[in-house]
Parts: C-alpha cells; structure tokens; sequence
C-alpha cells in the first residue's frame, strides 16, 4: 500500500465511520468515549490501518516518522481519530516505553493487550505544587527498598488517561535517582481521587487526580533500570511534542474546514463572507500557519528517522506549531460567529477548547523559549 492510498484510506475511516459517531456526551465521559471507540477499532484492523506506529512484530504497520506524519493529521481530524487507531497518547508512548524499556514478561502482560486495545493506561509524573510540573527534578514523589518490595509515596495530578486506565506508568525519586515504575490501578496503595474537569473535552480517559499511599509493588514493577526514570522521560517527550503536533494539525484543519464551508455558504449584507478580503485574510494566514507547522513537523519527523537528535527541533516546533494551531482555531471560531461559539451546532468551539491546552501541555511555550535562548547563546 503507497503512503498516499493509505493516507486517503485513514481519511474515509474518519469521515465514513469516526466523525458520524462523534456526540457532545463524549465531553468528559471516558467511559462513553471507550464505548465509541470499542466499535471502531475493529474497524481500523480490519482496514489495516490499526497500530501506524507499531513495529510489524507487534502487530503494527512499522511506519516511519515521515511516514506516519500525515496518518496522525488525517486521524486527527476526529478526536476518536487517533484512539481508533490506537496511536493516542498516552497510550502510545507507554508502548513505545514497553518496548524499549520493558522485560518480556512486562511486555507479555501489558503490552500486548495495550496494542490490541483491550487495556488502556497512564503516565503519572505531574504533581501539584511544589512538586514536579514544567520542571521534573521538583520530583517528590518518592520510592523506597522494603526487602524485595518497593514502596511509593506520593500525590500526582493531570494524569492523562488515568479514569479507566489498568495500570500506571509513575515516575518516582528513589535512592538511586527517579525511576519509573508499573503500578496496576487497582493495586490498595494507589487511590484515583477524582477526575479533574480540564479545559479540553475529549482526553481518552480524561484527566485524574492519583494518591500512593504505602504503595507496595514488587520488584519487577521497575520500568528499565532503577535511577534511569529522567533519561527514559525525556526519550519519550521527544517523540510525544511531535505525535501532538501532527494529531492536533488534524484537527486545526478540521475547524478550518468547517469554516470554510460556513463563509462560503452564509451571506451577510448582500455578499457572501467568504468574499470579504478581511475573511479571505484569515483564511490565508489559517493555510500558512498549517504550512509551516506540517514543514517544521516533517523536518523533525526526518531527523528522528535518521537517528539525530531532536532536542532543539522539537522543541522549537512544538512552540510554534502549539501557537499557530490555536490561531487556526480562534480564526476559525471567529469566521462562525455565533455558530462558533456554540458546543451544539458546531465542531469548532470544542476544537477551539482541545487546542488551546496544547501550549502548556509537554512544556509551556515559555519553558521551552527560555531553555531554548540559554541554549542558543551558548553556541
């Protein structure tokens, strides 16, 4: 199958099958959204269009960065788009970290069932003041030896993923430095203390607050090695700011779409809005902002298939294409009127609410401006 037949099947998956089971109850109700998705995902195997960026052996299509690019934007076009697909976050990178870091009898419990859909998970680092956000070695969180055991301490919150999830991937300040470790979300030391009402309505398993308390998990509960946990981090936020990037283009586009279709339609003192040159102006600005993300996003996809770091470059995309994302939407939104303001009659004002996160989520732009200037002034 060529990249481009593929691509055009993701979008007929989303357009033919995922965009007709969106509806408003999926705001906030991971239970619903884990319902709708239940239909679809067999849909997308049988397709051949499930797992882009799994390897063949585990049941993927072995994508490369460059390659999955446009399958992210096309399947984000619906936020069930990328669920159905089973290349969400924080589902997808917790494969990818099974992968790499887990031991086959980790990856025989978890990761399999996680790549058939059947589990769902989380990765808990975020904690509320002063502990670890922007910053992760504010990390207090902590684990300790009690014989063969560990036991962990601490309070996490806007943990993606985590109503509903089976087990938890948690970062935690060990004697030998942060580790991670799997924890089953029934496990009686972890208590999943509510799920927290963000801005964006259509997290997969929206966002939880979570307790460890005298947590015990035995010892093959590590996640790669012990004292590693920041190293393994920062492998995984590389690849996530840019899987973020190409979904939430997907669904800039969408609103974009939407408003197109409404200016070229609606009428207002005798012309047509679409014929206003201050509309026609948005328009433009909304397709140079898309340009230039899917250029700077493509280039990072480039460089991580050729083995280069994208330390800087993800970063630096990641700011831009965060920002040029959330002007789409409240040009979009603005181009609607009214009908853009509205949750009921229109796609864009939920868009608007998905994209607007984005510029804080895996680093607020000012976190990374300002790592990006020191690191500039010192080449």
């Amino acid at each position: 199958m060529s990249g481009a037949d593929l691509v055009a099947r993701v979008r007929d998956f989303v357009d033919g099958h995922c965009i007709p089971l969106e509806l408003n109850a999926h705001v906030h109700d991971p239970a619903a959204m884990d319902a709708a998705l239940a239909k679809l995902r067999p849909v997308a195997r049988e397709l051949g269009l499930y797992l882009p960026q799994m390897p063949a052996q585990e049941g993927g299509l072995g994508l490369s960065w460059v390659e999955r690019a446009a399958v992210f934007e096309e399947a984000g076009r619906s936020y069930l788009g990328p669920a159905a697909l089973n290349c969400a976050a924080p589902d997808q990178p917790n494969m990818i970290s099974l992968l790499r870091q887990g031991t086959p009898a980790q990856q025989q419990r978890l990761l399999r069932p996680l790549a058939e859909g059947s589990i769902r998970s989380c990765f808990a680092m975020t904690e509320p003041a002063p502990g670890a956000g922007s910053d992760p070695s504010m990390l207090r969180t902590t684990a300790r030896r009690d014989g063969n055991d560990w036991v962990i301490d601490g309070h996490k919150w806007f943990i993606t993923g985590a109503v509903g999830a089976s087990f938890c991937i948690v970062l935690a300040q060990s004697e030998q430095g942060p580790t991670q470790f799997i924890v089953d979300m029934d496990n009686p030391g972890l208590q999943l203390v509510r799920a927290i009402k963000a801005i964006d309505p259509y997290a997969v398993g929206g966002h939880g607050e979570l307790r460890f308390t005298a947590c015990r998990v035995s010892g093959d509960a590590v996640l790669g090695e012990v004292g590693q946990g920041f190293v393994y981090a920062q492998q995984r936020l590389e690849p996530a700011r840019l899987s973020h990037c190409l979904r939430l283009m997907g669904r800039a586009r969408r609103a974009l779409e939407v408003a197109q279709a409404y200016v070229c339609e609606r009428s207002s003192f005798g012309d047509r809005l679409a014929d206003l040159q201050q509309v026609q102006a948005m328009v433009a600005d909304c397709h140079i902002d898309l340009h230039a993300s899917r250029l700077m996003s493509l280039d990072c996809a480039r460089r991580m298939d050729e083995g280069i770091s994208v330390k800087t470059e993800s970063a630096m995309t990641k700011v831009f294409v965060s920002e040029a994302l959330g002007r789409i939407g409240d040009r979009a939104a603005q181009m609607c009127g009214a009908l853009g303001m509205s949750e009921d009659d229109s796609p864009v004002a939920l868009i608007v609410r998905e994209l607007r996160p984005f510029r804080v989520y895996d680093g607020a732009s000012e976190l990374h401006r300002a790592t990006l200037g020191r690191r500039f002034l010192k080449t």
